[in-house]
């Protein structure tokens, strides 16, 4: 649902079985050693309360020493890790979870997504795939059932994969990760996730950083007297979805925090939300998963 500019963001978003996911968080995508630490250190320190990273990013140890050195009680801090495509199927999941809170050194998960519809090694095309996330679903659901994941969800998850797991499940997904920005707004595939009770978590919000440089993005960031990465990230939020940005510099993520991001005190008129919907041209900056069955 778009939040109207002059109303008070949300602090966070309410997954269906009641947890509460923190709009704004940090992605870890790409970060390793001291530049992982230093990032979710900063993170933490502005207060931002979600850390996202992934078994497949090989950087839980560094995020492990932050969450420590941060003293931040664990209770406060919402964690979410992905099962890759190497780790899909029955048996292989429920390690791969286990492995992530090991390395991570937590008792359990605030999430723990699907990172992709496909399985590695196989073709886009085989039923494989669609079998193996099946089996890797199953064995969310029953970790989450045992109270190890506070909730389960997906990633990358197309129309007709969405479609399929809400038809199939016993525990509905809560969220669904996938690249949204101004130039892939993905509004049939948010109207779906929307319509099944599903929390939109986008990543790639800042296009990658290309985004950050576009003259309307410049303009209209310059008009609201925010940063270009403050104003495209207030789009995604005022659409209802929650943001997961990405950088190693303190600077930078100093930028995202809550106050700066979700007060009333500014915001995307309807004039600006419509000039950046404008520039939908459905460019996809990340990997594509419309090709796996």
């Amino acid at each position: 649902m778009v939040v109207a500019f002059g109303t008070p963001l949300p602090r966070t978003i309410t997954l269906r079985n009641g947890v509460e996911l923190p709009a704004v968080g940090l992605g870890t995508f790409r970060a390793q050693g001291d530049d992982a630490r230093t990032a979710v250190l900063a993170a933490l320190k502005v207060g931002l309360r979600h850390i996202d990273t992934a078994s497949i990013y090989k950087n839980e140890g560094p995020i492990r020493e932050a969450l420590v050195a941060s003293g931040v009680p664990r209770g406060e801090v919402f964690v979410t890790s992905k099962v890759s495509p190497y780790e899909q199927g029955a048996g292989r999941a429920r390690t791969a979870v286990e492995g992530i809170l090991e390395r991570l050194g937590l008792e359990y998960l605030d999430l723990v997504l699907v990172h992709w519809p496909g399985v590695s090694r196989v073709a886009p095309d085989s039923p494989t795939n669609g079998l193996k996330r099946w089996e890797t679903w199953t064995e969310l659901e029953r970790l989450y059932g045992e109270g190890r994941v506070r909730a389960i969800g997906v990633s990358n998850y197309e129309e007709a994969h969405v479609r399929e797991l809400v038809r199939r499940a016993a525990v509905k997904p809560m969220v669904n990760q996938f690249e949204v920005h101004p130039r892939r707004q993905r509004m049939e595939l948010r109207r779906l996730c929307a319509q099944e009770g599903i929390a939109v978590v986008s990543y790639a919000s800042l296009g990658c950083s290309d985004l950050l440089s576009h003259p309307t993005v410049t303009r209209l960031a310059e008009e609201v007297g925010r940063s270009p990465a403050q104003l495209l990230l207030r789009w995604a939020l005022q659409e209802g979805c929650a943001v997961i940005p990405k950088s190693i510099r303190p600077e930078r993520i100093s930028e995202w925090r809550e106050e700066a991001l979700l007060g009333p005190e500014w915001g995307l008129v309807p004039e600006q939300v419509a000039a950046l919907r404008a520039l939908e041209d459905g460019h996809k900056y990340c990997w594509d998963p419309a090709g796996v069955a």
